[in-house]
């Protein structure tokens, strides 16, 4: 029997090792999504705080939103089968596009309160309360997104990308319910309540179409950045046998990372020759983008193609040692 391709064995370490930070991160945005709104609803009973409210409506649409990541990053997480040979990927893109419905929503609702209560304010009772609760937010809230900005930096997750940005925003919404609750007891502007609550509508509003559009370029398979682009031909180009790389199509599905491209290589190569060579390039890949899945197709150098695809990045310049080789193909 075969032995295991080199890094094979790691990769696959690396991935549960992934696989298993994104569900932690799932619970964990859960789990402090349900504290926070127990909390939050104690305090906005006792104080009446409308600015309180809001941070209280965010909360359970965080709690909400984070359970939904958690059936998605499961489903994403589960391998392809025979009806999803790509994988699951997308169902995090799409657990976004719900997130930022719920995030919208939860704005406009909170718009045509403030609204309301900028024409007839109303006082805020039990201040101290108020803000000691949104200091325990604070610190729970920072020791999450510190977390979740972890597992993001090892696994590019969408839906806790998406996630966190909740989260980060509640610190700040937080901090200005603090500020809101100060200026109306303690300088006896009670406008400042409505106001702050306003203010944090609009914030939510921008997040969930920051959250739209992240979701719909991985629906819309948008490619990876052209800096990532140029890095996988210069890899391709840089094998001193291939002639040059063309038709270089990606994208991202979850977790996961799709390339594709074609190689040109001498009319009179073997094909077991040019299957070694294809081999190589996406070893050299791989290594450059470990994890992601690498389909290359062969091509005989000089033989006329007509496509029509977009240009590709760094197409103008093919490596020296290949410019040199074209030049004594003819």
């Amino acid at each position: 029997m075969m032995g295991e391709a080199p890094g094979t064995a790691e990769t696959r370490t690396g991935r549960l090792s992934d696989d298993r930070l994104m569900r932690w991160a799932t619970y964990a945005a859960v789990g402090t999504a349900g504290t926070l709104i127990v909390v939050k609803l104690i305090a906005w009973a006792l104080t009446g705080s409308l600015a309180l409210l809001s941070t209280l409506i965010d909360s359970i649409l965080d709690a909400a939103a984070s359970l939904l990541n958690l059936f998605a990053v499961r489903v994403a997480l589960e391998p392809a089968d025979h009806d999803h040979r790509f994988g699951h990927g997308k169902a995090e893109p799409l657990a976004g596009l719900a997130q930022a419905a719920f995030i919208g929503g939860s704005a406009l609702f909170l718009t045509i309160e403030a609204t309301s209560r900028v024409l007839d304010p109303e006082p805020v009772a039990r201040s101290g309360l108020g803000i000691a609760i949104m200091v325990l937010s604070i610190v729970l809230t920072l020791a999450l997104v510190a977390f979740q900005r972890l597992v993001i930096r090892r696994t590019g997750s969408v839906a806790i990308r998406a996630d966190s940005v909740h989260y980060a925003g509640d610190i700040l919404i937080n901090i200005s319910v603090i500020v809101s609750l100060l200026l109306t007891t303690q300088a006896d502007l009670p406008w400042a309540d409505p106001t702050f609550a306003l203010i944090i509508a609009a914030y939510l509003l921008y997040n969930a179409w920051s959250i739209l559009k992240n979701s719909l370029n991985y629906l819309m398979d948008r490619e990876f950045e052209d800096e990532d682009r140029r890095r996988i031909l210069e890899i391709a180009r840089a094998h001193p046998q291939v002639m040059d790389a063309h038709d270089l199509r990606t994208r991202s599905s979850g977790p996961q990372q799709f390339i594709q491209l074609h190689l040109e290589m001498e009319c009179d190569l073997t094909l077991r020759t040019a299957h070694g060579i294809a081999e190589q390039v996406e070893a050299q890949i791989l290594d450059a983008f470990p994890g992601a899945e690498v389909l290359i197709h062969q091509d005989p150098w000089g033989v006329r193609e007509e496509r029509d695809v977009p240009p590709e990045p760094g197409d103008a310049s093919p490596s020296p040692a290949n410019r040199e080789a074209r030049g004594s193909n003819g």
